[in-house]
């Protein structure tokens, strides 16, 4: 991990012998992956592709396979979840995967910074996590990325295109595909905040969140995703 000196955001660094010779996607591959766990991933490609999008600083390129990731998401995984036996929907998804991994050379954000710990402790799926607090955490965005949600709705062809507009459609799309609300539904304990928090400050996804997040802005998303607290 290093600090850019122009944004002050953390970014990480991959060696290159830590990334892949050859990726092979075949959406064959693909057909048994049980429905819960096609969600689980297919809202951890929705998270990836997010998460770049809304990143502070200067990459139009990672921004705009961010956005077709986001599309293709829309369009297909609701039919990955519900009929896992079709191919052109499984391919779709693995197309999104591979943007939202492509984009988030930009950066993630609390997203991922409150969803690992939860996953390290709690043992939660990754995926899974990341679309149980993407709402809160949009939320806690709000100020920082209203415009640029603006744009997404567009793009997405949701009716009055808007923040509020992506986040109904998050809301609908969880809900759609049995993604559960809290992170209390993963056993998420209040009481394991003192450990959770520290966490999610160190994150390195937390340097490329819109908004700063220190220790009480965690605290409080995490609270918010317990309770379910949408306000």
């Amino acid at each position: 991990m290093i600090l850019d000196e122009a944004t002050h955001v953390k970014r990480i660094i991959f060696h290159p012998k830590m990334l892949p010779a050859v990726v092979i996607s075949d959406p064959e591959l693909t057909v048994g992956l049980p429905p819960r766990v096609t969600a689980a991933t297919g809202m951890d490609a929705l998270a990836h592709c997010l998460e770049a999008y809304c990143a502070p600083g200067f990459h139009p390129l990672a921004d705009g396979v961010a956005l077709e990731g986001m599309r293709l998401v829309r369009e297909w995984l609701p039919i990955a979840v519900k009929d896992g036996g079709n191919v052109a929907a499984r391919a779709h998804m693995l197309a999104a995967a591979s943007m939202g991994a492509t984009a988030f050379q930009k950066g993630l954000g609390a997203i991922h910074s409150l969803s690992h710990p939860v996953g390290a402790i709690y043992n939660s799926h990754h995926g899974e996590t990341n679309g149980v607090v993407m709402p809160y955490v949009l939320l806690f965005n709000r100020p920082a990325i209203e415009e640029r949600l603006t744009r997404l709705a567009r793009y997405l062809g949701l009716a009055n295109p808007g923040f509020q507009a992506v986040l109904d459609w998050v809301l609908a799309l969880r809900k759609e595909i049995g993604i559960p609300n809290t992170l209390a539904d993963l056993g998420v304990r209040e009481a394991d905040l003192d450990v959770l928090v520290p966490m999610a400050v160190d994150d390195p996804s937390t340097g490329g969140n819109p908004r700063p997040a220190g220790h009480a802005e965690m605290r409080q998303m995490f609270i918010k995703a317990i309770r379910g607290d949408l306000s």
